[in-house]
């Protein structure tokens, strides 16, 4: 039976796909295997990836997986930054200080013929890493070929100029585009053989975006199932959007108006959320 993909594509369903992304999001065997079951019991002729994933989402709710129900929702936990207004690019910032990183946002680094703003430059003591952030409101979106024409050419002139004294002689040095959706064919094929690294949603492999964030516990608190839209519209509201920031600070839900058996609820659901996970490879 074709489905219709976020892109608007359609092609074959496969159930291995779904049971993928169950297993990476935690799920144990028999609840995927059940799971499972309930979706090709409901699919008809044209039905969306996004009817599967609710309709999959919602026996995770219901079956009291909560936390593997947050990881699966996560890509979309992700997506609802966009309208927060928090900048995709000091996403990308604490996941890098996470790993040891200094991560700096918004930077105007001087190449040999222009200038140029750079949405985050991550250091170590021998490594320097610019990197090109590029978000999308919508799953289906994608970046494409002349995202990477543009990202390489920059770095080239940054490179000509030492990237205006920043880069120490012990130094190596890499550039990379990272996007919470994915790129076309073509900007793949051409970062790959410009030296750029392409980092997506789900590639490459234990270095894609969501490995980044399962790892480093740095989950949205978009993604806690036992919130409703309007509790996290406020805490966003705040600044704050990560549930480590309300580990940290258990006060922020108090001062949201969330108490009693809904706050502990809550925090029984980021404690056992902000740990490191790692998943199925």
């Amino acid at each position: 039976m074709l489905i219709t993909k976020a892109d608007g594509e359609q092609e074959e369903f496969k159930s291995e796909k779904l049971e993928r992304s169950l297993r990476n999001a935690g799920a144990e065997e028999k609840m995927i295997d059940y799971i499972v079951r309930h979706v090709v019991l409901e699919l008809k002729p044209e039905m969306t990836t996004s009817e599967i994933y609710k309709h999959a989402f919602e026996i995770l709710k219901k079956e009291g997986q909560k936390p593997v129900a947050a990881r699966y929702s996560l890509k979309r936990a992700v997506l609802e930054l966009g309208p927060s207004g928090f900048p995709f690019e000091s996403f990308l910032a604490e996941i890098f200080r996470s790993k040891g990183y200094k991560a700096e946002t918004d930077i105007t680094i001087f190449g040999k013929c222009a200038s140029h703003e750079i949405d985050v430059v991550a250091e170590k003591e021998n490594e320097l890493l610019i990197i090109e952030a590029k978000f999308h409101n919508a799953l289906g979106a994608r970046s494409d070929l002349q995202v990477a024409l543009y990202v390489r050419a920059r770095y080239d002139d940054l490179l000509a100029n030492k990237f205006d004294g920043r880069l120490k002689a012990s130094q190596k040095h890499r550039c990379s585009i990272f996007t919470n959706t994915s790129f076309t064919t073509n900007a793949y094929q051409y970062g790959e053989c410009a030296g750029l690294e392409m980092t997506s949603w789900s590639r490459p492999g234990r270095g894609s975006l969501v490995k980044l964030i399962e790892e480093t516990a740095l989950h949205p608190l978009t993604a806690l199932t036992t919130l409703s839209g309007g509790e996290k519209k406020s805490l966003l509201g705040t600044g704050r959007v990560l549930c480590r920031d309300i580990k940290d600070n258990s006060s922020l839900l108090k001062e949201a108006g969330i108490g009693g058996q809904k706050f502990d609820m809550v925090m029984d659901e980021i404690n056992k959320i902000c740990v490191p996970f790692f998943g199925a490879s």
